[in-house]
């Protein structure tokens, strides 16, 4: 196959080395099948797929699948998918939830976190930390209105429990502290509330989280690009995303989120505390200092 017109915009040598990176997709629903697609077809070589779920009827007017699959594993269907538009693409696939295949996340370059549930992202996350592997996670609000995404670089900036602790409560960092935030919408079982939502009102998300990882993959080249900020909050329709504003559809705001040096996972004293008595801190009390609840999670 000809990748011509991608090596014209990158570069030759960019394309080779998106060749050789190993990307991790945790969570193979509408946004992160598009998002692992969206990486092949930009020249991405490396997968590492891992979702527990099956192609239903209900997924086929807001996924990449479509009727062929029904019945088979997810990952299963978006790795033929990539074979598809990427022949010489290697693809490691894991039918089941992140929490029993953690090990996947191993030599990875990036991991893209395409679940929807904040359990499984506490679980990535104090994987990811220990691993020193950045990640990319979304978040698409109910009906589709909008959605956020966030590039989490462990320990240079917030890790997701204290990005979540202020971004899911509505608040902004400390560089915008006169501008409270107003967006997230958090059901009673602590996941953001998604249903019902067009696709393409989710693939927009997906794809700005699909372009901040290829910009993270291609550090240190000349396309490399710096954003704003390390999070941004896309309106799909006019949504009051600031206290008080409404941004009008298909606009944006880049919120800067610091890291919190009290946060109970990646907090300059707790990590003191944790190297002297090598204990750990329990999920629920992650989940009780972010005001998020814990219950089991259905994927999409």
């Amino acid at each position: 196959m000809s990748w011509d017109r991608v090596e014209r915009l990158i570069g030759s040598d960019n394309l080779e080395r998106l060749a050789q990176k190993r990307v991790g997709v945790v969570g193979l629903g509408s946004g992160g099948s598009f998002v692992a697609i969206s990486l092949a077809m930009s020249g991405v070589g490396r997968f590492v797929l891992v979702d527990d779920d099956t192609v239903e009827t209900t997924n086929i007017v807001r996924h990449i699948a479509d009727r062929r699959d029904l019945g088979r594993p997810k990952v299963e269907a978006v790795a033929d998918l990539i074979r598809q538009r990427n022949p010489a693409a290697v693809i490691e696939t894991r039918v089941g939830r992140i929490e029993q295949h953690l090990d996947a996340l191993d030599h990875l370059d990036l991991l893209v976190v395409g679940v929807d549930g904040e359990n499984a992202k506490y679980s990535i996350n104090q994987a990811c930390l220990t691993r020193q592997l950045t990640a990319v996670y979304a978040g698409v609000y109910e009906r589709g209105e909008g959605g956020d995404v966030v590039v989490i670089r462990p320990y240079h900036g917030p890790c997701y429990a204290c990005w979540a602790a202020e971004v899911r409560e509505g608040l902004a960092g400390e560089n915008q502290a006169s501008q409270d935030l107003d967006y997230g919408m958090i059901g009673p079982e602590g996941t953001l509330e998604a249903e019902p939502g067009l696709w393409l009102h989710v693939v927009r998300v997906a794809a700005a989280q699909g372009d901040l990882a290829l910009n993270e993959l291609l550090q240190g080249t000349s396309v490399h690009r710096t954003m704003p900020a390390n999070t941004v909050i896309l309106a799909n329709t006019a949504l009051e995303i600031v206290t008080g504003e409404i941004s009008p559809p298909y606009s944006a705001v880049w919120v800067d989120v610091p890291r919190d040096p009290n946060c109970m996972v990646c907090g300059d004293a707790l990590r003191n505390e944790l190297a002297a008595s090598e204990s750990g801190v329990s999920l629920a009390d992650l989940v009780d200092a972010t005001g998020l609840t814990l219950e089991e999670e259905a994927g999409e």
